[in-house]
């Protein structure tokens, strides 16, 4: 099985035959049933986040020294911190994203999703990634987060870099070309940090008004401005392949309730976030498999969301289901994603929004999309669609901002 690019039937058979099992190439335990992967994510005290962010290809000291001399580091302080600090960072960062916050995005959103379909050309083909998911997650995150002037694309070119860089399974040569650009993505943010007003309404200047010292509160930004957007990018072109695949389907998106659970059932089938990585902190049992402490496990989250002890029929993409929002594809417990809302938020309209203006849309291939192939990061890069007819719908703005105002859009 390659972790890099697993197969839907490797993740089955390793949830059935072999749950919890050490992979010699990587060094990790394999830990892919639903209970098991609940479990650990339910008990910080006996397994530590302390390697969420370790690269997975060790970086040689070459490219240590470059990223040293941008003082580059990621200390504790979201994912990869179980510290007493996490508490306090997480509230911080939570003001941000509350349920009513999250919620007046909607029609913003909706306007970034018109204004991409705007530009498609009628009759053509059009590929969905770069003209629609692409860039509207981050430019949803920073307006949420209050950032300003900031080069959507450098961020863009920064970000993809840095997942390949800690999340890739990449040459020496390769890591010393994506240690550059995630080394200016740590430089601006500590610049911007130290420039910020604490007095202001952004991110930055909260973190300067909360006295988060500077190389903390870079560390924290960088990890939230990446996986923040990225993840939901990766979610948007996950969702275009699943419905525009399930006969039917596409047409009923404008019906109250089918896009949201169309996400959810995307999220359970195929997450963004495809593994996630603890540390025991001390001996460990999980199905019957003795784990030393001090082990690092992968947690097969994509895998678990289609474990049948928990979902029936799990190959099946049911809408319906009436358990589908019980996956783990944003985590569980205390590092649940602090982003999970918005994220279905975005993806539920911009899945409505893209249907209601072309509900003939249509995938251009039956074939497989190319993959991106992170150990945690598993998505379409691209949507290769032919748009078809084209529909104006008067109103269509106030329905959307009802839909939003009833709370019916991006709840937990």
């Amino acid at each position: 099985m390659d972790l890099f690019q697993p197969e839907p039937a490797d993740l089955r058979s390793l949830r059935e035959n072999a749950p919890v099992h050490r992979d010699e190439r990587t060094g990790m335990w394999l830990v892919s049933r639903y209970d098991d992967v609940r479990a650990v994510l339910a008990d910080p005290r006996r397994f530590h986040p302390d390697n969420a962010l370790t690269a997975v290809t060790p970086i040689p000291g070459p490219v240590l020294r470059v990223l040293a001399r941008a003082g580059f580091s990621l200390p504790p302080t979201l994912a990869n911190n179980g510290t007493g600090t996490h508490a306090d960072l997480r509230r911080l960062v939570s003001r941000f994203l509350t349920p009513a916050r999250v919620a007046a995005m909607g029609p913003r959103i909706a306007e970034l999703t018109a204004e991409r379909l705007d530009r498609l050309d009628l009759g053509r083909r059009a590929d969905l990634h770069p003209a629609l998911a692409r860039d509207l997650p981050a430019i949803v995150l920073l307006e949420v987060m209050g950032i300003r002037d900031v080069d959507v694309e450098a961020l863009k070119a920064w970000s993809t870099a840095s997942l390949e860089l800690f999340w890739g399974d990449v040459t020496p040569e390769r890591q010393h070309e994506l240690a550059r650009p995630a080394a200016a993505f740590h430089q601006w943010l500590t610049s911007r940090i130290k420039a910020a007003d604490p007095e202001g309404d952004d991110l930055f200047g909260a973190l300067r008004a909360q006295g988060v010292p500077i190389r903390d509160a870079a560390g924290l930004c960088y990890f939230l401005l990446i996986a923040g957007q990225e993840t939901t990018t990766q979610l948007l072109c996950a969702a275009f392949h699943a419905v525009l695949r399930q006969d039917g389907l596409w047409p009923r998106l404008d019906e109250p309730g089918v896009a949201g659970a169309c996400v959810e059932e995307v999220l359970r089938r195929d997450p963004p976030v495809s593994t996630w990585r603890r540390i025991t902190a001390e001996p460990v049992t999980l199905s019957e498999v003795a784990i030393p402490a001090g082990e690092p496990l992968l947690l097969m989250l994509a895998g678990s969301g289609s474990d049948p002890d928990v979902f029936g029929e799990p190959e099946r993409f049911c809408p319906a289901r009436p358990n589908a929002r019980k996956h783990l594809a944003f985590g569980f417990g205390r590092h649940f994603c602090l982003g999970a809302g918005l994220a279905r938020l975005e993806a539920e309209v911009v899945l409505r929004e893209t249907a209601r203006r072309f509900p003939d849309l249509r995938l251009a291939s039956a074939g497989p999309p190319p993959m991106l192939g992170l150990l945690s990061f598993r998505a379409p890069l691209s949507v290769e669609v032919e748009l078809g007819d084209q529909h104006h719908l008067a109103g269509r703005r106030p329905g959307l901002q009802q839909f939003v105002s009833a709370g019916r859009v991006g709840q937990r």
